[in-house]
């Protein structure tokens, strides 16, 4: 496709009543204005028809190291968390340059089709050659055009637990890694979590990254290491740079701790991520009945007035045998899963993948806005109900001006 564009019209925006017509110039929106009624498009216009546009849909949280990988070298047939982490540790040792680089454009190709622009994925940096790594700090090049591919330096073993881990995860910032991960509640001891928490702060503040931590994925109400993320975010004034990633076990805090840590989250201002799909089929593995869902306290964190989005997490691996690359399908489970299905909740659902995402990811120019790089979609509906009853791909792409993709209703 990839044709330039000057004029969007016959769109609807959310929040807005009627049509409206969206220019472009030099690769931004340069101006929106109201349309009395359907105009006809021209050469270079995209018509939309009366469906909603809205920006392009964020994935904040993906493994492209490990996506397409299920069943390789085994099947997890517990599906439980820590079974697949097993499995990906015998695929990790047979990784090759050419293997990531192959499976990590393949999915981010599935994802531009889905009208995803920007992508953040944790690289798996327990691994003494930093292969995946080197993998995906060359794909981050080649996909720019289309995609905006934020790297985390993700210790998925441990950075405490984990030999050399505080060595490679230095390692992997001096090689590019945009943001600074962790995964404190798989340490070895609650105090090797903490420990890992504070470094990896550190790590970041002083290297000027982003943090994205894997946060008490686990059903076990005593996992409670986002009290000391988040504490450290506020030590650190560093905040709205800082998000947590599942905190599943939130869902199993009781609610005199939960009025107390919400004090706390409040006043340090983090990004929340959660993977419906994803806590659904891994947590409360454990449990009888009845069972736990692993979900954290979505409402709850939006009611707060703290940002929260979903994300995918896997596709096809250890982990997670599904995935098609849908953010709509990914919401729409979560939407069930949170029991937000009522009107209010459907009405402002598309920010939980779209304009909360990009906060996590930190986007300083993100939005249909004047002035804005003109980066869009054209959805299937007049608005996010109707958008969530059809689920169906989007109409087209539109990234810098330029129309990426483009398909028939």
């Amino acid at each position: 496709m990839n044709h330039s564009l000057s004029t969007i019209i016959n769109a609807r925006l959310q929040g807005r009543e009627g049509l409206y017509r969206i220019s472009i110039a030099n690769g931004r929106f340069s101006d929106i204005s109201a349309q009395t009624g359907f105009d006809k498009a021209g050469e270079s216009d995209l018509d939309a028809a009366g469906n909603l546009v809205a920006p392009p849909f964020v994935e904040p949280h993906i493994h492209l190291d490990a996506a397409m990988t299920a069943g390789e070298p085994r099947w997890n047939k517990s599906g439980t968390l820590f079974e697949g982490i097993e499995c990906w540790a015998e695929r990790k040792a047979m990784l090759t340059r050419e293997d990531v680089i192959e499976r990590a454009e393949r999915t981010l190709k599935l994802f531009a089709g889905q009208g995803i622009q920007y992508v953040r994925t944790h690289v798996d940096v327990t691994d003494p050659q930093l292969t995946a790594l080197q993998a995906m700090l060359e794909v981050r090049e080649r996909v720019a055009s289309t995609i905006d591919l934020q790297i985390v330096a993700f210790p998925q073993e441990g950075i405490w637990s984990f030999r050399n881990g505080k060595e490679l995860m230095e390692e992997s910032v001096r090689m590019g890694a945009d943001v600074v991960g962790g995964i404190p509640h798989f340490e070895f001891t609650r105090d090797y979590g903490v420990e890992s928490v504070r470094w990896l702060m550190e790590l970041a503040h002083k290297n000027d990254r982003l943090v994205d931590v894997h946060c008490d994925e686990i059903d076990d109400p005593e996992s409670r290491f986002l009290e000391v993320l988040a504490a450290e975010a506020l030590r650190l004034d560093y905040g709205s740079r800082v998000t947590a990633s599942h905190t599943c076990a939130m869902g199993s805090y009781n609610d005199a701790y939960c009025s107390r840590l919400f004090r706390l989250l409040k006043k340090s201002g983090l990004r929340f991520l959660s993977m419906p799909t994803e806590s659904l089929h891994l947590q409360g593995r454990f449990d009888g009945y009845p069972k736990r869902r692993g979900l954290t306290r979505v409402p709850e964190l939006l009611d707060a007035g703290l940002k929260v989005a979903f994300g995918q997490d896997s596709i096809r691996d250890p982990w997670y045998p599904l995935g098609n690359g849908n953010m709509l399908r990914t919401l729409d489970v979560g939407l069930h899963g949170c029991h937000m299905l009522g009107m209010s909740w459907i009405e402002r659902s598309l920010e939980l993948v779209t304009d909360n995402g990009a906060a996590a990811m930190d986007l300083r120019e993100y939005g249909i806005a004047e002035g804005m790089p003109a980066r869009c979609m054209v959805l299937q509906g007049q608005n996010p109900y109707e958008v969530l009853l059809g689920q169906q791909p989007v109409l087209a792409s539109v990234r810098d001006g330029r129309v990426l993709i483009s398909r028939q209703g």
